[in-house]
């Protein structure tokens, strides 16, 4: 058995090992060794996606795992970034999960059922970047919908809302796989084969027509799973009701593979696909974030609004996966290394803040019960910790220095303004719209995470379970640790992942364009006269901080201090209700976009009994709710909800209409089958 056969034999056993620990095992014990099963697999991942990183390719063919077809498996640069990423965030959550499933509360200990289908999930995020035929990869990609499926119904008891998120997540997740088999099958069927190494030697023999269905059918399938407009509306309910591991980990892990396949697929499988297909892509790329970022900064549910976060970093990425195919199909191989090493980059940052940020909600989830910004507040002085990692991944996600998810988004930035010398109508008009796309976003993102930390941790408690709440336990806090140690290494020293993101452009087919050269401190792009240091940037913003805080020391009076209540025109002194809110905050943007999120409002005025000119309490609501899926999705459901009353009137129960129907429809096929004769 090769080395390759060895791995995936003992990434079975670990899933396996932890499938029997979930279902056997009393609470404690199950807890901890489905855990530690979870995090060995995320252990191997890394290993095995860093080892292709590093130039180590490999291959294996286990005929016995899957009939007929066999499981082959193959590990190149591209497939082991994303096994890389995986891995990492699937070893941090589930230290982190040991603490989160064993605690009190409302997040408490999970069934059996549930507990056990984790490592395979956590298997299946490790091993669909590493399939290398159709039917590995649909086993794959169903096995991960299935069991993420089970882990977000783990909390349904008692809860509508779960079971309804359950719901829209199982119909979306089975809407992009019959996309994606149809897709598959086409490309099969065209290029004579079903192993990606027959994919790949078939595709140039296939009809324009045929590679413009695959490309969209595909494309449309994985852009569902990656959260984008309009396929998203699974994403908003299905996270934040998932316990908050898991949501991590589709968070992050999960809607990676989305991007993941449409670069392996459509990009390096099918050659690179027409332009139209990728302006398509960097289209819906453009409308998911503008659109995922303003929802979330109207979203007071703490976990709605990271799910919608979500959606706007993909949907970055998919802007650079969309204009590397565009600028590779006009015949610019270095613009299009450049954006697509943009793209994996992000994928890589993302993936660790989006870990850090969900693992923070969880515990502040945790210990007051509550995802309502606008019942939290105070969290800073009681969980001192978590604010810490809360306010570590909220920088890097804003895009500004130090964090991390800064660098990919100059990079995305400078591989756009590097395109713009592509000659070309379309590239013209997109590129100068992509980039204030980009922009837009990152200051929206800036409202949005101030919001969230400012009203969530630093605001004075708003409710009995902010004001009691008590910090995670030690093995949460290591998990988010291990996640803020990743965004720290990042954002430094991101010139030590100039070779690997190389190697994997390279492997995703774009073989003329090295992106990045140099390392270390040091992010330089190759042959373009621009680089980057991050550690000399946050020195530099540190030593801003230190100085102006010692001037101000230096500057202010040193007069007598004394204390004294503020002046408060006997209205009384302030109290919690009086401080801004998560959707006080987000009512100014609520304002100038009003006509793209449409807002509802209702007051209610009650007038006191002896006269109707005297009011006695005013209720003011305004909700924004999602436009897309009240005005898509809703029409649709009706319909659907209609024509089924309207078929239980065929089956009323009567036996001699059943019979009745049988007749009809047998003289209907045999006159069918005469008048084909």
């Amino acid at each position: 058995m090769s080395p390759a056969e060895s791995a995936t034999v003992v990434a079975t056993g670990l899933a396996g090992a932890g499938v029997l620990a979930g279902m056997l095992l009393p609470t404690r014990p199950r807890v901890v060794t489905v855990g530690l099963c979870t995090a060995g697999l995320g252990g191997a991942g890394l290993a095995g996606g860093i080892a292709a990183l590093g130039g180590t390719s490999w291959s294996a063919y286990l005929p016995g795992l899957l009939p007929l077809a066999g499981l082959h498996l193959a590990v190149d640069a591209l497939s082991g970034l994303f096994m890389a990423v995986a891995g990492a965030v699937v070893l941090a959550v589930s230290v982190y999960g040991i603490g989160y499933a064993s605690g009190r509360g409302p997040r408490g200990t999970a069934s059996r059922g549930v507990q056990s289908s984790l490592p395979v999930f956590a298997l299946t995020l490790v091993l669909v970047p590493a399939a290398a035929s159709v039917s590995s990869f649909l086993l794959l990609w169903e096995g991960m919908a299935v069991t993420s499926l089970v882990l977000v119904l783990a909390e349904q008891r008692d809860r509508p809302a779960v079971r309804e998120a359950g719901v829209w997540y199982a119909v979306m997740t089975h809407v992009g796989l019959v996309l994606l088999l149809a897709g598959l099958a086409l490309f099969a069927a065209g290029a004579g084969g079903e192993t990606f190494a027959q994919l790949r030697a078939g595709a140039a023999g296939m009809s324009p027509g045929a590679r413009g269905a695959v490309f969209v059918l595909v494309a449309a399938a994985f852009a569902s799973k990656a959260g984008m407009v309009p396929l998203h509306p699974w994403l908003p309910r299905a996270h934040p009701e998932a316990p908050s591991n898991v949501s991590a980990l589709m968070s992050t892990a999960m809607v990676n593979l989305g991007a993941y396949g449409i670069i392996r697929v459509d990009f390096e499988l099918l050659g690179g696909g027409p332009g139209w297909g990728w302006l398509l892509v960097l289209s819906t790329g453009a409308l998911s974030a503008v659109y995922g970022i303003l929802q979330a900064a109207m979203a007071s549910d703490l976990k709605r609004l990271l799910a919608y976060s979500t959606s706007e970093n993909l949907g970055l990425v998919l802007i650079g996966v969309g204009a590397a195919g565009l600028f590779s199909s006009s015949g610019y191989p270095v613009p299009a290394a450049l954006a697509l090493a943009a793209a994996l980059l992000h994928v890589t940052n993302h993936a660790v803040f989006k870990a850090l940020l969900f693992c923070a909600a969880g515990s502040v989830v945790r210990a007051t019960g509550l995802r309502d910004l606008d019942r939290l507040g105070g969290l800073r002085a009681r969980m001192p910790a978590t604010a810490c990692f809360f306010a570590v991944s909220s920088l890097a996600a804003v895009a500004l220095p130090p964090g991390n998810g800064f660098l990919s988004e100059w990079l995305l930035l400078q591989s756009l303004i590097q395109g713009m010398a592509v000659p070309g109508v379309s590239t013209a008009i997109v590129l100068p719209l992509a980039v204030a796309v980009i922009a837009l976003s990152a200051g929206l993102a800036a409202a949005v995470f101030v919001k969230a930390l400012g009203v969530g941790f630093f605001a004075r408690p708003r409710s009995g379970g902010a004001a009691s709440a008590e910090e995670s336990p030690p093995l949460m806090h290591l998990g988010m640790g291990l996640l803020a140690i990743g965004c720290t290494a990042l954002a430094l020293v991101p010139g030590t992942l100039g070779s690997s993101l190389s190697r994997a452009v390279a492997a995703a087919g774009l073989h003329d364009g090295r992106p990045l050269a140099g390392g270390g401190l040091e992010l330089r792009l190759d042959r373009a006269a621009a680089s980057l240091s991050p550690l000399w940037v946050t020195a530099a913003l540190l030593g801003g901080v230190v100085a102006a805080a010692a001037l101000i020391r230096l500057t202010a009076r040193r007069g007598r201090r004394t204390n004294a209540r503020l002046w408060d025109c006997g209205g009384g002194a302030p109290t919690p209700r009086m401080s801004y809110t998560a959707t006080s905050f987000a009512e100014p943007l609520q304002r100038v976009f009003g006509d793209v999120l449409d807002p509802e409002q209702d007051v209610n005025v009650t007038p006191v009994r002896e006269s109707a000119y005297l009011v006695e309490r005013v209720r003011f609501r305004r909700s924004v709710r999602d436009r897309i899926e009240h005005r898509l999705y809703r029409p649709v459901l009706a319909a659907a909800l209609a024509v089924g009353r309207a078929a239980r009137r065929l089956a009323p129960g009567s036996v001699h209409r059943y019979l009745g129907y049988g007749f009809f429809g047998l003289v209907a096929l045999l006159l069918a089958l005469a008048v084909g004769w």
